[in-house]
């Protein structure tokens, strides 16, 4: 099961003079990795190199920057896949020492300061989100509602019409339990309705 992490975390590593400023963070997609380098750019205006590598949802990203190719993105982004990582953006600052690495050096560097970071990484694993809506009498609703919580599923939204309509979201692996339970405490009378996964 892919992982992601809790928070981001920072590792610096001085090699040669040069200076590697690396953070591994949670990220959804491309476009919030992008703003997070646009603003470490910012923050480093004298900075050589920002390179960066994604993983997100299905997309990947192994950016340069300027570096000789694939001696900083593709390393870097090496270190993600091989932790089975999802949903996470490496980024390292490199202030040039004066001293040229050549291309072993280099992705050592990018690779090694990504991997030295996520050692301090907490990983947590990525639950797909299961949304599942159902209809029943009022009586049931507190029922519901106490399963719900024991569950640790989202309540998103409730319609009182001839009957009580709900629409909630928790973890794909605790759905069908979740729906066990409520079947049998309620004899049947729980009507389910169209059920999708994020």
């Amino acid at each position: 099961m892919p992982l992601t992490l809790a928070s981001p975390v920072h590792h610096e590593l001085i090699v040669k003079k040069s200076r590697f400023i690396a953070c591994v963070q949670p990220t959804v997609d491309r476009a919030a990795a992008q703003k997070v380098v646009a603003g470490l750019r910012a923050r480093h205006p004298d900075a050589a190199h920002v390179c960066w590598a994604l993983l997100a949802g299905g997309q990947s990203a192994a950016v340069d920057d300027g570096e000789p190719g694939g001696t900083a993105g593709r390393p870097m982004l090496d270190v993600l896949r091989h932790q089975d990582l999802d949903g996470v953006l490496a980024t390292v600052v490199r202030y040039f020492g004066g001293v040229k690495l050549g291309a072993g050096g280099l992705v050592r560097s990018y690779a090694g300061s990504v991997a030295q970071a996520l050692l301090g990484a907490r990983k947590v694993e990525i639950f797909r989100l299961r949304r599942l809506r159902c209809e029943l009498p009022y009586p049931l609703e507190g029922l519901l509602r106490r399963e719900l919580e024991r569950s640790g599923a989202t309540l998103e939204r409730v319609a009182h019409g001839a009957g009580v309509c709900c629409e909630f979201g928790l973890p794909e692996n605790a759905a069908a339990a979740l729906i066990a339970r409520l079947n049998e405490a309620a004899g049947g009378r729980i009507v389910w309705r169209e059920e999708d996964s994020t």
